[in-house]
């Protein structure tokens, strides 16, 4: 199995850091097919494996609204309602939604007061919504469209191999 811990390479470009990331997810994937166990491991490789992020998990569709599931970070807010903050936008919207500065962001839910940009990618196998994968950053524009490119890649691969139903 190859080392889950990757640090950021500042010599190395967002695509080939994302590209580390998918192969390093890859492995942690390998012959197992649970989505908690998947969702658990890829938050923790995103929480470590990125600069500046002190929230990175998964909200997952239950019932018409997102519950918090697998995370790193401090405690999270529990449920969130479909069209309600930078998740529910995302999930209501299904496309990823990437947020410079929290406080400007209309209806934004503050789990945590030090979270300054947020990103929200919708997980979705074919037109089902699954869920959202959710990154917060104390530092405000922390997240770029390459972080956005780079995340749609992984939360797809994540789908793919992960059985959702259960």
């Amino acid at each position: 199995m190859a080392e889950p811990h990757v640090l950021p390479d500042p010599s190395r470009s967002p695509a080939e850091h994302y590209a580390e990331l998918a192969r390093v997810l890859a492995s942690l994937m390998h012959a197992e097919r649970d989505a908690l166990a998947n969702c658990a491991n890829f938050a923790a490789l995103v929480y470590h494996g990125l600069e500046d992020v002190n929230w990175a998990g998964f909200y997952r569709l239950r019932d018409g609204e997102l519950v918090v599931g697998a995370f790193q970070g401090k405690p999270a807010c529990v449920r969130i309602a479909l069209g309600r903050g930078v998740c529910g936008t995302a999930a209501a919207e299904r496309r990823t939604v990437l947020v410079p500065d929290v406080h400007a962001f209309a209806g934004h839910i503050a789990c945590d007061a030090a979270s300054r940009s947020e990103i929200v990618v919708p997980l979705l196998h074919g037109d089902r919504l699954l869920g959202v994968l959710d990154l917060d950053s104390p530092r405000p524009g922390r997240f770029t469209t390459a972080d956005a490119a780079g995340l749609e890649i992984l939360a797809r691969q994540l789908v793919a191999g992960s059985d959702w139903d259960g």
